[in-house]
């Protein structure tokens, strides 16, 4: 399997991983040799309930026997969407009460740049150096990366980028600026976290000139943090929040929340202003809806903070820096990208997945699902360190 795994599906990378996948289950993956690994990556922060969760399979085969796809985004009453998006408006501050349903993060990254615009009637829009919000031509736009981006130009104009918690740079946000794009806590950066209220500095700075404040929670949000948005911690509702990633237990989806006000001027002038013919797929939006009553109905957000508390406990090592993050969605530090690189792949050998961050290169990802136990954390942390121990001895040889 994987040597047709590498002839004939379009890679990513020169290097993946290549992992021969027969099942999973819980926080573990099986390979087809019935080796077992452990998950500390969740599908980089996607199965937020872990593998099979069985409120998760269970609404989808339910949906699957009722109807499957019936219609494109936005014309006919399906009663999983429609509920989700109840759900949702219940759980969000307002005025966030109306979700617009598409495919992936970064399709609904397209969807609030675009919603920016038209609320606005502005162009110019304002990111984040070192920023990841997606792949699409839009979303790549805002990335604050020129080395993932240069071979792609032209990109979409009137773009500018600030640097995450720098409040000089917050004079850029002016009357001719549609919307400010800042993921909640920097994810292919390092995990990095707003300092000295500096999202507050933001909304304030937006309220001043009339710019639209948009925060990309795909990463930290449905829970990752303790609580279900990342922004919760920081006092600072944004105009529109995008979501993803964690949001199905593992399945495909986007969506973006703003106000009902803003959300209709994407239905004239012109009308189909945003449009998919997959969004708010009712198998998927099923699968949403379990995900978020599970989350919200038991301790899982409690619990994150928690067993933040265990991992940094148990994550002291001369290898280790520091640990960056906020619940689960935690980064260990080393000195430099090799020692990362060694620990990731040989834990990995030895039944542990971990994960890299994009542009972070001395960063060891650790996005287990909400749903792993302490014991479990445990035996992670344990091959993490006697992995590390490894390297450390035979370097100070």
């Amino acid at each position: 399997m994987k040597t047709d795994f590498l002839t004939y599906q379009a890679q990513t990378s020169p290097y993946p991983l290549g992992m021969e996948i027969s099942h999973a289950v819980g926080s573990y993956i099986y390979n087809t040799n019935q080796q077992k690994y452990l998950d500390f990556v969740a599908g980089v922060s996607a199965c937020s309930l872990g593998h099979q969760h069985p409120r998760v399979n269970q609404a989808i085969k339910d949906q699957l026997d009722k109807y499957s796809h019936v219609m494109v985004y936005g014309e006919y009453a399906q009663s999983p969407a429609v509920e989700y998006c109840k759900l949702m408006a219940s759980l969000l501050p307002d005025p966030l009460d109306t979700t617009y349903l598409v495919n992936s993060g970064t399709e609904a990254i397209e969807g609030a740049l675009k919603l920016a615009r038209r609320v606005t009637g502005r162009s110019q829009l304002i990111s984040c150096h070192n920023a990841y919000h997606g792949n699409t031509m839009g979303s790549l736009s805002v990335m604050g990366f020129e080395e993932r981006k240069q071979v792609f130009r032209p990109l979409i104009p009137d773009v500018d980028f600030i640097t995450f918690n720098n409040e000089a740079d917050l004079e850029k946000i002016t009357t001719k600026t549609a919307g400010i794009l800042l993921e909640t806590i920097q994810g292919g950066a390092g995990f990095i976290q707003p300092e000295n209220d500096f999202l507050q500095k933001v909304r304030a700075r937006c309220n001043e000139v009339g710019a639209l404040l948009i925060l990309d929670e795909i990463q930290p949000g449905f829970g990752r943090t303790g609580k279900l948005f990342g922004f919760e911690h920081y006092n600072a509702i944004p105009d529109i929040v995008v979501m993803g990633k964690g949001m199905g237990g593992g399945m495909p989806v986007g969506a973006f929340t703003a106000s009902a006000d803003m959300m209709k001027l994407l239905s004239h002038n012109p009308k189909l202003g945003h449009i998919t013919t997959f969004g708010g797929h009712p198998v998927i939006a099923a699968a949403c809806l379990a995900t978020l009553k599970e989350i919200t109905e038991t301790n899982l957000m409690a619990e994150a903070l928690e067993k933040e508390k265990l991992f940094r406990s148990l994550l002291v090592h001369p290898l280790i820096q520091e640990v960056r993050g906020k619940g689960l969605m935690l980064a260990a530090m080393t000195a430099v990208p090799e020692i990362t690189n060694e620990v990731i792949l040989t834990c990995q050998d030895r039944g542990l997945i971990l994960f890299w961050l994009l542009f972070e290169g001395c960063a060891i990802r650790i996005t287990p699902p909400l749903t792993i136990s302490e014991d479990e954390i445990r035996e992670g942390c344990a091959i993490i360190l006697e992995v590390m121990d490894e390297i450390h001895a035979r370097n100070n040889k």
